[in-house]
């Protein structure tokens, strides 16, 4: 299976850690040049040094997803520095506060949408353009089984995910003849700094949320960026308008 990105710009928000920072390397590691967004500056530029260190090409560019002057001007610099992009893992993401769906608070509710949904939305609205001039590319869209299935006390998560879905499936088929090719990744229980939060550092919920997947562990961030890296390269030319579970056999239950 060919994944070959020599020549090939690619972006990844949400790089600073987790799942983002896994699919940056990965992009990198096979040859392309990657355009590192975060809203920490600590954790992007971690990333950024951890590709150079191996031989790879990084920029760091701290961006907040949810505000559309951010997205823009990311993706301009991104231009700049590069000359194109020619794929994207649109990954920045908030878990928001766990409330049932008659307590979660509009806050809560408006923060996690905005982030989530809301950001996938302004970076393919700044994504695809670009792409085009290019002739076509492949943005992944990082969703996640919670789009797919519900998860009490996550409503706004949820909605969000499910969302996610939606609009992958939309822009897929709005750009399928011009080169551009949409999909999404829904990951399973994976154990990133997300996924400790929720845990809290309580071996009962650890072992409920193991439990939850039928191989009998959690996943690993770098197995969601090998997906990632599959869906950016001509490797996955005939897919399009996809949400990947990558879940351990989650969602087969």
């Amino acid at each position: 299976m060919d994944t070959n990105m020599q020549g090939k710009v690619a972006l990844v928000t949400g790089a600073g850690a987790g799942i983002g920072r896994a699919s940056a390397i990965a992009l990198a590691a096979a040859g392309a040049r990657v355009v590192v967004s975060d809203v920490t500056a600590r954790g992007g530029n971690e990333t950024t040094g951890l590709i150079e260190r191996a031989g790879g090409e990084a920029l760091f560019v701290e961006t907040d997803v949810s505000s559309g002057s951010a997205v823009k001007a990311l993706i301009d610099i991104a231009v700049r520095r590069f000359g194109g992009l020619d794929c994207a893992v649109n990954n920045a993401g908030i878990e928001g506060r766990m409330a049932p769906t008659a307590e979660c608070s509009e806050e809560n509710w408006d923060r996690t949408i905005a982030v989530n949904l809301k950001g996938v939305w302004l970076c393919m609205r700044e994504e695809i353009p670009r792409m085009l001039e290019r002739g076509g590319g492949s943005i992944v869209n990082m969703a996640s089984v919670a789009g797919l299935v519900g998860f009490e006390g996550l409503p706004a998560y949820c909605a969000s995910k499910g969302g996610i879905v939606q609009l992958t499936k939309t822009a897929a088929l709005e750009y399928a003849t011009q080169g551009i090719r949409v999909n999404a990744i829904c990951p399973g229980v994976i154990r990133t700094a997300m996924v400790e939060r929720i845990l809290g550092g309580d071996p009962e919920q650890e072992k409920t949320f193991t439990q939850l997947e039928p191989v009998g562990r959690m996943g690993k961030a770098e197995e969601i960026a090998e997906a990632a890296l599959w869906l950016c390269s001509d490797a996955s030319s005939f897919v399009t308008g996809d949400a990947i579970a990558v879940d351990g056999g989650f969602i087969a239950r």
